[in-house]
């Protein structure tokens, strides 16, 4: 596959690109993730899969970064979490490793089932999980490292990290900040690797930028729209879009079997 240039893409395709970005933006915005999953498939249907990596990656960053900010003071949630993007970099690195090595690997059908399983046992035991609560720091690593490897495989990290922070009953702008920690620690490790391991040279991740503004813009007025919101009702946006998220990660596969 040809790597992104913008000599290389039409009209129509940088107006969709910027359109998904804006639309990924906002939504990354307001649920405290989500960019990279609404961003990388709707971009991939109309270029391919490597272009839709390379231009969300510094979007994603953008607006990682924007969420983390823009969720109140950092201090608290660092003092706590400060051991995660750690080992979110090992298991970004891992991925990243394994997904240009092993690319034809079933990364989306595993995650999807460990989400679906989640929420299906969330159905018969309150969200905030006891053990985990009492455990926090055994599960961190567990919790992070997974989602690094899907961060770089799938291109998908939330499922793993929502997961646990909603185990732990974290509020809505403690559960944006921690997480976006993590992913700012992901994806600029899959930056990394991409750039030594992937052919990505400067020239392509500088075109990206503009994208990267339009994300960072869309996540700040997402984030502005999140702040109207309470902490159940939030709890509950998530948990949908964990459903949705794992429908469409089935459906993906599916058709990538297909096709």
């Amino acid at each position: 596959m040809s790597p992104l240039t913008i000599e290389s893409l039409s009209l129509w395709l940088l107006l969709w690109i910027a359109v998904v970005v804006l639309a990924a933006g906002l939504v990354q915005g307001m649920l405290g993730f989500g960019f990279a999953f609404v961003a990388t498939p709707l971009i991939a249907l109309a270029s391919d899969m490597r272009t839709a990596i390379v231009a969300v990656l510094l979007p994603t960053l953008a607006a990682a970064a924007v969420a983390v900010f823009a969720s109140g003071a950092l201090r608290a949630t660092l003092a706590r979490f400060w051991m995660m993007p750690l080992y979110q970099m090992l298991g970004a690195a891992a991925g990243t490793w394994l997904f240009v090595a092993a690319p034809e690997l079933p990364y989306l059908l595993v995650l999807a089932a460990v989400t679906l399983l989640y929420l299906n046992l969330d159905r018969l035991s309150p969200v905030e999980w006891p053990v985990v609560r009492r455990h926090e720091r055994r599960f961190a690593p567990l919790s992070a490292v997974t989602s690094g490897f899907f961060d770089g495989t799938a291109n998908v990290a939330a499922p793993p990290l929502i997961i646990y922070y909603l185990a732990l009953g974290l509020a809505p702008g403690a559960m944006v900040q921690a997480m976006n920690i993590c992913f700012l620690v992901g994806k600029s490790t899959q930056f990394i690797v991409l750039t030594a391991r992937g052919g990505v040279g400067a020239a392509q991740w500088l075109e990206t930028i503009p994208f990267a503004v339009i994300g960072a813009a869309a996540s700040f007025t997402g984030a502005r729209l999140r702040g109207r919101i309470d902490a159940p009702t939030y709890r509950a946006w998530v948990k949908r879009a964990l459903y949705v998220i794992s429908i469409a990660l089935l459906a993906q596969y599916a058709w990538s079997r297909l096709s």
